[in-house]
């Protein structure tokens, strides 16, 4: 029978696996390193190394960076996109912003479709919807003959003003589809029906562009999976926090791209959750990167302001994450006035850490930790063995030789370099946004997050570390804590005073009809399905808008002006009540809910548990490393507690705790460590 529950995160150093019993919540992990030219390998290396038989599986959930690696390494299919006539740059002219402002020479990476694949046709349709002028049939058959000859696999049909009349856009579709029967093509108003052609129309090239690289290695994946035994759908982590079947995956690509970062989120999440922290901060800081997290009362931020690269906007609604290039194998490196940096160039899965002995001569975060003993002399429960004196020689060399320091005080710089950064990108998601980080409890993961998380706490005063049982597989179990969501939009530019509740209520419905439609192809009944509505709302004169909950059924326009003067009053600390109020756009998220097996809960105990030896490691505030004793995760048990300093190590992880902090196993095996207050 059945009873396991899988995970697959692909990272851009290891593919962690996570293994849950329905029956027990037992969860048992496996890692493997990434494979970059085709992540599938490493996916199937890993269910091989964990000895799993698909046939005993129920479920199997992964979260992928297919997409996110194909837009940055431009590896992508012949595409095309169809415009009306006058309209080809809008992609390209973007918002004419740069994400640094004054740097002159800084240019913003070009569009993903060249402008000779660029095609026009004759149409117009005007602000509200009316046919200005048809669209021009004999236009649209040359466009067809012209990308057929070219061989393309997808299209993007991005034509003005089709987010409040789509006609024009479904006729070429069709006209397309004709003469392209193999490639994939896709409307603007299918995609994003909402105003601002530039984000439509870029939101719709990702989503044609990713369309055939998603299709291909769904496909592949489902093959290679069946063959091996498991006869479920392979659900797919997207950018908003929920899971999708392949057949939709195809379809909304694009929302795929932001799969991976957004499993740290909820793993996150769910783990404060369990602790009782309704307020918390995830740090998911992995070999490559650190990603960043927010919940507050329980609920996670959502964007629909992100991009893999600026000026490429990407407007499906995404779990708010902050990433920056602080990892385990982020590079130390000096610049020309003899300023030490730290990332975001990465030494990634190969040639990797200088430690890892395989060419590399450059310092990491890995290599500073190593020479301060923080780390012992091997990872991944043995696999990777690391090399002291390398680590050592690369920060001399790099370092310590150049800014006159001792090897440790150089291997402490880089770390704390790290940290800065790392806190940094924690005061932009919490402070920057009105929150107190003191109010938070920090939950610390990824197979470097452990190491850090302490001196982040520290530097932001924050009173709590949770790291949760298996720290460098926790993105991998947030994949097991999903329901399917799609969310769904549709533009409503009306004044609030003017504004029908009867009229509103009609079109949520319309988006109801269309989203019980979705979930029930992909199995969901209808006593699982959850439909919350929100307006996006903003004062008259603003272009930024704020969301707002509002109730099933629409009843009362005033209601959602005051929910709106609330929202706006926590956001952004004032409301005008006396100001216009104008309505933006419709939001449906659809939730189908999926049974979840629970963690188990451990029986406390009062043993006590013994290190398994001891060495020399080096903490921020001494000037001298101290011997401390080394711990083996699995000897922890519920209820456990102790005093660093300590080094907590494990398969996928190593805890650094600090001198005099007290440290407590929880019933999930959680550890969580007290920042005690500076006197």
């Amino acid at each position: 029978m059945s009873h396991l529950r899988i995970a697959i995160d692909i990272g851009g150093t290891f593919t962690d696996i996570c293994i849950m019993d329905e029956l027990t919540g037992e969860v048992r992990v496996a890692k493997t390193p990434s494979t970059p030219d085709d992540p599938l390998v490493g996916a199937m290396n890993g269910l091989n190394k964990a000895n799993i038989d698909l046939k005993d599986v129920t479920l199997l959930s992964h979260g992928t960076t297919v997409a996110t690696n194909a837009l940055l390494t431009r590896r992508l299919p012949p595409a095309a996109m169809v415009c009306t006539r006058g309209f080809r740059d809008v992609i390209e002219i973007r918002r004419a912003d740069k994400e640094e402002l004054w740097d002159t020479y800084e240019d913003v990476a070009p569009a993903y479709i060249n402008r000779k694949d660029r095609l026009v046709v004759t149409e117009r349709i005007d602000h509200a919807g009316n046919i200005v002028e048809a669209l021009d049939e004999s236009d649209a058959r040359e466009v067809a003959r012209i990308l057929k000859k070219r061989g393309v696999q997808s299209v993007a049909i991005c034509l003005m003003n089709s987010f409040i009349n789509p006609v024009h856009e479904q006729r070429l579709q069709e006209i397309l589809k004709n003469e392209l029967p193999d490639a994939d093509i896709i409307t603007s108003s299918d995609t994003l029906p909402e105003i601002f052609e530039h984000e439509r129309f870029s939101t719709t090239v990702v989503n044609s562009i990713l369309s055939p690289i998603v299709g291909r290695y769904v496909q592949r994946m489902s093959e290679q999976l069946k063959e091996a035994g498991y006869v479920s759908d392979l659900l797919l982590l997207h950018s908003g926090g929920g899971v999708m079947t392949p057949a939709t995956a195809q379809r909304y690509a694009g929302r795929l791209a932001g799969s991976g970062i957004a499993a740290g989120a909820i793993a996150s999440r769910h783990i404060a959750m369990l602790c009782g922290y309704k307020n918390s901060i995830g740090l998911d800081m992995g070999g490559t990167s650190c990603d960043v997290s927010l919940v507050y009362d329980g609920k996670s931020r959502i964007t629909k302001d992100w991009g893999i690269e600026f000026g490429h906007p990407i407007r499906f609604p995404s779990i708010e994450v902050l990433t920056i290039g602080a990892g385990g194998g982020s590079l130390a490196w000096i610049d020309d006035a003899g300023a030490l940096h730290n990332g975001p160039q990465s030494a990634g899965a190969s040639p990797g850490p200088a430690c890892y002995g395989k060419g590399n001569k450059v310092p990491t975060n890995t290599d500073a930790n190593v020479v301060l003993g923080r780390l012992g002399n091997s990872l991944a429960g043995g696999n990777i063995k690391l090399d002291l004196d390398a680590a050592r020689n690369s920060v001399r060399d790099c370092v310590a030789e150049q800014l006159g320091m001792s090897i440790d005080e150089a291997a402490k710089s880089i770390v704390s370099v790290a940290n800065a950064n790392m806190a940094d990108a924690v005061r932009l998601i919490s402070i920057s946004r009105g929150y107190d980080p003191r109010d938070f409890a920090l939950v610390a993961f990824g197979g470097a997050g452990a190491l850090h998380g302490v001196a982040l706490a520290r530097e932001l005063s924050i009173p709590i570390v949770i790291i949760p049982p298996n720290p460098g597989v926790t993105s991998a179990l947030g994949c097991l804590l999903v329901d399917i969501r799609h969310d769904l939009a549709q533009s409503y530019l009306k004044s609030a005073s003017k504004a029908d509740a009867n009229d509103i209520e009609n079109k949520f419905i319309e988006m109801e009809n269309d989203a019980r439609t979705r979930l029930v192809t992909e199995g969901v009944e209808s006593k699982n399905m959850i439909l919350e509505r929100s307006i996006d709302m903003m004062y008259a004169g603003q272009w930024r808008s704020l969301k707002v909950a509002v109730s099933t059924p629409f009843i009362s326009v005033e209601s959602a002006i005051e929910s709106f003067h609330q929202a706006h009053e926590l956001e952004y600390a004032f409301r005008r009540d006396e100001a216009n109020v104008d309505l933006f756009r419709l939001n449906l998220t659809a939730i189908g809910v999926t049974q979840k097996a629970e963690l188990k809960r451990h029986t406390e105990s009062s043993q006590p548990i013994n290190p398994r030896g001891s060495r020399l490691v080096a903490f921020d505030d001494l000037e001298t490393s101290i011997e401390t004793p080394i711990y083996r995760h699995e000897d922890l048990t519920a209820g456990s507690k102790l005093v660093g300093p300590a080094i907590i190590e494990q398969l996928d992880s190593t805890t650094l705790i600090p001198p005099d902090l007290k440290v407590e196993v929880d019933e999930w095996l959680n550890i969580r460590i007290f920042i005690l207050e500076e006197s």
